[in-house]
């Protein structure tokens, strides 16, 4: 029934003001998609900042944060060159180690990875001063830190084993035999899961925290030899970098391949910013892949130049700049037998770090 009441809008009226309403709504909906949009694409864009010199002896492998102290701590050579984020000054150094790959943090501990000695050094957090070395597997290499079971990884290359210590004793609690050879891991409490890149298999395996027994393992096809590793650790979604130029995102509790994306050559850390939910991927061809994660889907969103070589990389949790490790390279010398290093010396003196920040 349509009453007709003198000095009322017609019918025809209130449809066309329906049909006014309709496209306001529309009109509003499009202009906040396009700010939300627009303030997405500006905080996934990464700009050069500066670069940290630290000079010295040798080569490096991997980076880490210690967020509460805010300190940077770069593996080089035959020490630790720990660097103060506040004012990217160099602050000292972890010696006495021999082919040293990394560090993790326990409480107020450091535990150092020394592939060349076969043990795990202890430092003090506050004063950098040794405390002792506990004896692991051939080769240690990556290495982690659980914060359930409170027990330091170290994932050993030559014997192919996984080496578990307490962190607050800083004893052996045990030996996990791994048939293959593993490359970096990451931990997941929340799963009660160690994941573990099996880099000459093709395959990621899962290891029980509290039994220690590896308790899955699964293909990573279409990815191939992964070597970066990383985790959303409310999800469980893993982030595998891989050296046929891919880097996947796995479902941590299936082992199902949700989404791939291109990275580029040479590829060794991986890192995944729940904040932002941007996974990114340092490829030694000279750049960084930043890669968008909605749902179970990965966009690339970034392609960040860096320098050929920059292949290591770590992320400040606070303010969200991304550190790589980059140097000069002396030229490769052809060995007459072939069996020549395939890496190349680092030029004395000129290992620096190079930042990356987000621009808003």
């Amino acid at each position: 029934m349509v009453f007709d009441v003198p000095g009322f809008p017609k019918p025809n009226f209130w449809m066309h003001f329906h049909k006014i309403l309709s496209l306001l709504a529309a009109f509003v909906f499009a202009a906040i998609s396009a700010l939300c949009a627009s303030e997405t694409s500006t905080q996934s864009h990464y700009e050069f900042e500066k670069e940290i010199p630290i000079g010295g002896q040798g080569g490096w492998d991997y980076l880490s944060v210690d967020a509460p102290s805010h300190r940077l701590f770069v593996s080089h050579g035959d020490r630790i060159v720990v660097i103060d984020l506040g004012n990217d000054q160099i602050v000292g150094e972890l010696t006495g180690m021999s082919g040293v790959h990394g560090a993790v943090f326990s409480g107020d501990r450091i535990f150092t990875s020394n592939g060349r000695e076969n043990s795990v050094g202890i430092y003090d957090l506050k004063t950098l001063a040794p405390i002792s070395k506990s004896p692991v597997g051939k080769g240690p290499d990556a290495m982690i830190y659980e914060p359930g079971q409170q027990e330091v990884y170290t994932f050993n290359g030559r014997d192919q084993t996984v080496s578990v210590i307490d962190a607050k004793s800083g004893k052996p609690v045990t030996t996990i035999a791994l048939d293959g050879r593993p490359e970096f891991a990451v931990a997941y409490p929340k799963g009660g899961l160690v994941f573990c890149n099996i880099e000459d298999k093709n395959e990621l395996v899962a290891i029980d925290t509290k039994t220690h027994q590896v308790v899955n393992r699964w293909p990573i096809a279409p990815g191939e030899a992964a070597s970066g590793l990383d985790i959303d650790p409310a999800t469980g979604k893993l982030f595998l970098g891989c050296d046929n130029r891919m880097m996947i995102m796995m479902d941590g509790m299936t082992g199902k391949v949700l989404s791939t994306v291109p990275i580029g050559e040479g590829v060794d850390a991986v890192i995944f910013d729940p904040s932002s939910s941007l996974a990114f991927s340092s490829n030694g061809e000279g750049n960084v892949t930043i890669a968008r994660v909605e749902g179970d889907k990965m966009t690339v969103v970034q392609t960040l130049k860096t320098e050929k070589g920059a292949r290591t990389m770590t992320i400040d949790p606070i303010t969200k700049k991304i550190y790589l490790a980059s140097a000069k390279f002396e030229p490769v010398k052809p060995s007459k037998d072939g069996q020549g290093s395939p890496w190349p010396k680092v030029v004395p003196g000129t290992l620096k770090m190079l930042v990356y920040a987000p621009k808003s």
